[in-house]
């Protein structure tokens, strides 16, 4: 197994950043550098590591970052749209306002991630978790989150629009006055989460959903009955 180069505490645009992959293919890691508003976009940094870096504004539109590891790192209004991200972690990283729009993100794993304001529309891939992740007014119209764990996941105010979370257990975390048009609910466990706002009334996209006797009593008063 090739030994990966390891770059500390530098600034790193493209121009570096293409001699890196030339010198390193697959066996990069970078601790601590500066990739600030630097433009990525499709090179092929497959594998790489990313620790502590500070990435705010970079520009990674349709690179292939598969296999790729990032540890607490910071970028606000990162652009991912169209990446190739397949396999990917993601863990502790600040990472509101991104934009992801059309990415592959199969099998990528979040872990304690900001993700407040991210654009995730038209995504694509399987098996993608988030845990214990901030995804407050986020934009994840049409995702699946089908027969999922979902544990400490904040969607308040999120566009969860077309969404199917038919199954999932919600373990922890907020749907406070998510955006739920066409979302689906069916069979999903909620008795754990924060459901102010939701019209879980609507049986169509509720049916066979599990709510606490105390969500129950709060979905009633919202439409101006009295539990006695």
């Amino acid at each position: 197994m090739t030994t990966p180069a390891v770059f500390r505490e530098q600034t790193i645009d493209r121009e570096r950043m293409q001699q890196i992959i030339a010198a390193h293919p697959r066996a990069a890691t970078f601790e601590a550098c500066t990739l600030d508003g630097g433009d990525f976009s499709r090179l092929d940094m497959e594998g790489f590591h990313f620790n502590q870096c500070s990435m705010a504004g970079a520009r990674w539109l349709a690179a292939a970052l598969e296999e790729s590891h990032w540890q607490k790192c910071r970028g606000g209004h990162c652009d991912f749209s169209s990446a190739q991200l397949g396999d990917s972690r993601f863990a502790h990283c600040d990472l509101n306002n991104s934009h992801w729009r059309r990415a592959t993100l199969s099998s990528v794993q979040f872990q304690d991630c900001k993700l407040t304001g991210a654009q995730l529309q038209e995504v694509t891939g399987w098996a993608l978790e988030f845990r214990d992740c901030l995804l407050v007014s986020a934009d994840l119209r049409g995702l699946s989150f089908r027969k999922g764990k979902l544990e400490g996941l904040d969607f308040s105010d999120a566009d969860l629009s077309g969404c199917d979370f038919r199954d999932a257990v919600f373990s922890g975390g907020s749907l406070r006055n998510a955006q739920t048009r066409l979302t689906r609910f069916e069979g999903a466990d909620l008795r754990d989460t924060d459901i102010s706002g939701l019209n879980v009334m609507d049986a169509k996209h509720f049916k066979k959903a599990v709510i606490s006797q105390r969500q129950a009593a709060a979905a009633l008063a919202a439409f101006g009955l009295i539990v006695a």
